[in-house]
């Protein structure tokens, strides 16, 4: 069962308003890039989806009953947030402890809690610092951490806000190959950021959004090549996609591959 937003629209106490009519949906295995630049929405976009936020406006619809209706440990059983700031999500005193806290609350019978936090671990390539406070880790690797702390759950859908923040090589490799793992397991991703390679290298799908509003929701390619979607949402055309232009080889390259099939 897919999250959608019908009709969607938040709008602050103090009068501001964030989105308005903001109609969505994400399927699970489906891999989801929303971009654009600051306030246009995103954020509030994404933590509608797991009732961080309730609409003021519309609705939001996860697995097909109402955000409305339920407890935001509810929705978030199915829909988990990794913050950009991990430490906005960590408090446990060693990374075991911040992995398996989850299963403990919940009361998960032992090989399915063994299970569960070894598959997390795994994804995230964590296993060397389970006894270290994450507050001793760099913060490339609390980032995993944190992932960690989510994937351990059953949800059905991951939200990662700005997730190649801080990164390395190492660290973009794992991110990718974690993202496969969880296509391959039917587990939908979705992706705020401001790092168009990373949205290109990795995702399809591609929503953009200003001035509160879905300008756009289509193919990466149909999206960063459109000079009048990037105008309208202040993000930059590819630097492939760019040097393709000013070399006059193709105004449908996108990525480094297009430009290199196209030199002579």
């Amino acid at each position: 069962m897919p999250i959608e937003l019908n009709g969607v629209g938040f709008t602050y106490p103090d009068g501001s308003r964030a989105i308005g009519g903001v109609d969505l949906r994400v399927d699970d295995g489906e891999r989801l890039a929303i971009v654009g630049q600051n306030g246009a929405g995103k954020t509030t976009t994404v933590k509608l989806m797991n009732r961080l936020l309730l609409p003021t406006e519309g609705e939001v619809l996860v697995n097909g009953a109402s955000t409305a209706k339920r407890t935001t440990a509810q929705v978030a059983r199915d829909v988990g947030y990794v913050f950009q700031n991990p430490d906005d999500q960590l408090f446990a005193a060693d990374v075991r402890s911040e992995i398996e806290y989850l299963p403990k609350y919940l009361k998960w019978p032992d090989e399915k809690r063994e299970e569960r936090c070894a598959r997390a671990i795994e994804l995230t390539g964590i296993g060397d610092h389970l006894d270290t406070n994450p507050k001793d880790l760099p913060s490339a690797i609390r980032k995993f951490v944190a992932i960690a702390a989510i994937l351990v759950s059953e949800c059905r859908y991951v939200i990662l806000d700005e997730p190649t923040a801080g990164l390395d090589s190492r660290g973009l490799a794992l991110l990718h190959g974690m993202l496969d793992r969880l296509g391959d397991e039917g587990v939908a991703v979705i992706t705020i950021t401001h790092d168009m390679r990373f949205v290109i290298d990795a995702f399809r799908r591609v929503v953009a959004m200003a001035d509160g509003a879905v300008i756009a929701d289509g193919d990466r390619r149909d999206v960063f090549l459109d000079d009048d979607i990037l105008r309208r949402s202040r993000i930059r055309r590819p630097d492939a996609a760019q040097l393709a232009r000013d070399l006059n080889l193709s105004r449908r390259a996108l990525t480094v591959d297009d430009v290199v099939e196209l030199v002579p």
